[in-house]
């Protein structure tokens, strides 16, 4: 019988820990006065869920409904449930789910659970049981990619994530490393974290101008292992920090955030590209990636660890071998020079440039809350029921955009923006 989880909640420090709550409401979705909010978050993340949902009501929220979900009964399902519930989602669910975002409910995820939780499990089963979650999600996930509702994700340190990221560090000690990573990156560990996102969102915000005025037809990545052409979409338009959501709210989506990004042309990525940091996914490491592109798609895909669930991953449907967002990120951002692998994207993304795989984001093209999915389609957006990045930057990576008549300009020289 397992033993019940020890409260770490004492090694954190509860003054930062109120202020990642403020700023998730606030700055992450800048909630409006009678707008519910959805809120997953793992059960040990309950300390911060709780002040979130008292700052989600200060700021005069309607409803703060919460779902909860648990390591241990997670893995009894991958213990002892039956082979072909593996093939099922709570469909039921996400319909409720859609349903909410429809009525401009606005969406926040806790993450903290360990990342690789189902690494000892039977990886046809993740696959299986990922695929079918992914596809009842879609009525959802097609919300949230529309960028049809305020949303925002933020971290918290659980005890299972903390002993992976600092493994030779006792519970305590490395929750409470692993708190006081999250806050210096979510820029908590300030006295006025609001006003340090708005200078941050600002900066951000001054380099996709520069890009979008540019008007790049593709991004030539060079590198060790990486020889990549990203042909970006027709009407692409690059984002970064905060952005306006289509019910009109500004929010920033991804807390912490370093990076300025922008959605590929699905049939116009050709060349070879290396990971440059382990992917994380569903349990399983996947690391040194490298793989091959031809008129878009993937056709040939290695990896030194992982290899059968990223080919799992690539089978999901015909977008999976495709991308769906390319971004930029600075070798010397905090979280890259902070030298952790946080085994979770929302951290280990904003350390390094990277590409993500799957479903595009409709808001990065220019009038983008008019597009239908099938003008999307012929701009070059990619759709799939998955979305997942991997980093493939370093200092070590240029990068040269290159404009419709061939004509080159400097990005990123060694890791770092040109100018």
């Amino acid at each position: 019988m397992p033993t019940p989880p020890r409260n770490d909640a004492t090694a954190i420090d509860p003054v930062k820990l109120d202020r990642l709550a403020e700023v998730a409401v606030k700055v992450g979705l800048q909630l409006r006065p009678g707008q519910d909010l959805f809120l997953t978050a793992p059960v040990t993340a309950l300390p911060l869920v709780r002040r979130i949902a008292e700052h989600a009501y200060k700021a005069g929220a309607g409803l703060v409904t919460t779902l909860l979900s648990d390591e241990e009964i997670t893995l009894a399902r991958y213990r002892n449930a039956p082979d072909a519930s593996f093939d099922r989602a709570a469909g039921w669910l996400y319909e409720g789910i859609a349903k909410a975002f429809d009525n401009n409910t606005a969406r926040l995820a806790v993450v903290g659970d360990n990342p690789m939780l189902l690494a000892g499990e039977d990886p046809s089963k993740v696959a299986r049981a990922s695929k079918a979650n992914s596809m009842a999600y879609q009525p959802a996930l097609e919300k949230i990619a529309g960028f049809d509702i305020n949303w925002n994700i933020v971290a918290y340190p659980g005890p299972s994530w903390a002993k992976l990221v600092f493994p030779g560090e006792a519970e305590d000690v490395a929750v409470t490393r692993l708190a006081d990573a999250i806050f210096s990156a979510s820029r908590v560990d300030g006295t006025d974290p609001v006003a340090a996102w708005a200078k941050h969102n600002a900066a951000l915000q001054s380099r996709t101008a520069w890009l979008n005025g540019q008007h790049f037809s593709a991004l030539h990545f060079t590198g060790p292992g990486t020889d990549l052409t990203v042909g970006l979409a027709d009407g692409h338009e690059w984002q970064g920090g905060s952005s306006t959501a289509k019910n009109g709210i500004t929010c920033n989506p991804n807390i912490p955030t370093e990076e300025v990004f922008t959605t590929p042309h699905a049939r116009r990525v050709s060349g070879h590209v290396s990971s440059t940091k382990p992917l994380s996914y569903q349990g399983t490491l996947i690391d040194n990636i490298a793989v091959r592109f031809e008129e878009g798609r993937i056709v040939e895909a290695k990896a030194s660890k992982g290899e059968e669930v990223l080919n799992k991953v690539l089978d999901t449907d015909d977008g999976a071998r495709r991308l769906g967002e390319v971004a930029l990120v600075p070798h010397s951002s905090p979280i890259s020079k902070s030298g952790l692998l946080f085994y979770n994207t929302l951290f280990d993304e904003n350390a390094a440039c990277h590409i993500a795989l799957g479903q595009c984001y409709s808001k990065c093209f220019i009038d983008g809350s008019k597009l239908s999915p099938e003008q999307i389609a012929a701009q070059g957006g990619n759709k799939s029921f998955i979305h997942i990045d991997w980093m493939i930057g370093s200092d070590k990576i240029d990068i040269d955009g290159v404009h419709a008549d061939g004509r080159r300009v400097p990005v990123f020289r060694k890791g770092e923006w040109a100018s």
